[in-house]
């Protein structure tokens, strides 16, 4: 999802240290607590692949595959699990949505960033740019996501977060290789990488991780990698389901899948044309999206953003919201290359 995409870093409360990476965005966006921005780094795709050792997309076709499409949930049903002190649950009912009718676009979409709202008063200043980058590569996406921000506080004085984030996860929904890494004044905070792997006809699936420390965790049955995230959002705005709450694995944090609730209107022609040709006549959606722990006490998300998600998976009209602050995103620039000729 950009989608965060589906990762975008800053500094939160101590209560909401995790963010999604932005995939669009599957866009999904990092930030850290009181360290201030958080930041992860890009890799290569070969480096994600030499760090596990394993190339998981030579031996899997690239058909769309049921275990991934998403679990749809009445508003009502996940708003009484918060009320009650629960996350989302992922055994909602599923109400429609059909990703293998979404057509997702590789692309290059350059945003702007700058601060719009700071509540709590530590943060004087924040801006900064995100590339976000979707390759086609036939059996797979590969993603890359590149975060630069600036900002002043109040407590730690100027600060540069450097966030990169690079997945290769196959167009089946079974399959995805992460790296991710975070950075602040050149200083690595963080680095995360692994390879994660889901198994429909057993249910869940698992996380084999190599940083930071090389460890195993289970994957509960309904979770989704990024890009068929995405997916499914895209499938919810379209047949006007109103919202849905699938579990995530992005990679962008060590303690396995996480729940998201996401809400989605206005499907239709977008009431502010887009100055793209590419995205001309494309029709699109306002998409909230908000993400939990997985912990029982968790009430609060620990990050939200909201966009305009277009048909293809290209959004704008970023809106991140990080707790203490708010920052606004403008697609700057968007490229959107060739299909693959030879596959």
């Amino acid at each position: 999802m950009i989608g965060l995409p589906p990762c975008l870093p800053a500094p939160v409360s101590a209560s909401r240290q995790r963010g999604p990476v932005f995939r669009f965005f599957h866009f999904h966006p990092a930030f850290s607590s009181s360290v201030c921005l958080t930041a992860l780094m890009l890799a290569a795709p070969a480096t994600v692949l030499a760090e596990t050792g394993r190339n998981p997309l030579l031996t899997h076709n690239s058909a769309p595959n049921a275990a991934v499409q998403p679990v749809l949930a009445s508003g009502k049903a996940v708003a009484a699990q918060h009320s009650a002190g629960a996350p989302p649950s992922p055994e909602a009912p599923i109400t429609g949505g059909d990703t293998a009718a979404i057509v997702l676009t590789a692309q290059r979409a350059q945003y702007d960033l700058a601060l719009s709202e700071s509540s709590g008063g530590n943060t004087l200043s924040a801006s900064g740019s995100m590339t976000y980058t979707v390759h086609d590569a036939c059996t797979a996406w590969s993603t890359q996501q590149h975060l630069d921000i600036q900002s002043a506080t109040r407590s730690g004085g100027a600060v540069t977060m450097v966030s990169d984030y690079t997945t290769l996860e196959s167009k089946d929904g079974r399959h995805l290789v992460f790296r991710t890494v975070q950075k602040s004044n050149n200083t690595v905070l963080q680095t995360i990488s692994g390879e994660a792997s889901l198994e429909p006809k057993q249910g869940g699936g698992v996380v084999h991780y190599e940083k930071p420390i090389r460890k195993t965790v289970k994957l509960p049955p309904g979770t989704m990698f990024p890009m068929a995230h995405t997916a499914a959002i895209i499938a919810a705005a379209k047949q006007k389901t109103g919202s849905i709450s699938p579990l995530l694995f992005d990679g962008t944090g060590d303690d396995g899948a996480q729940y998201t609730y996401i809400t989605a209107f206005k499907w239709g022609a977008p009431e502010t044309a887009p100055p793209f040709p590419a995205l001309k006549n494309m029709l699109a959606a306002r998409v909230h999206v908000a993400f939990f722990g997985r912990a029982q006490e968790t009430i609060l998300p620990d990050y939200e953003i909201g966009m305009r998600y277009f048909a293809n998976g290209v959004s704008d009209m970023l809106d991140m919201d990080f707790g203490d602050f708010r920052m606004a995103g403008t697609l700057r620039s968007l490229t959107i290359p060739s299909a693959p000729k030879q596959c």
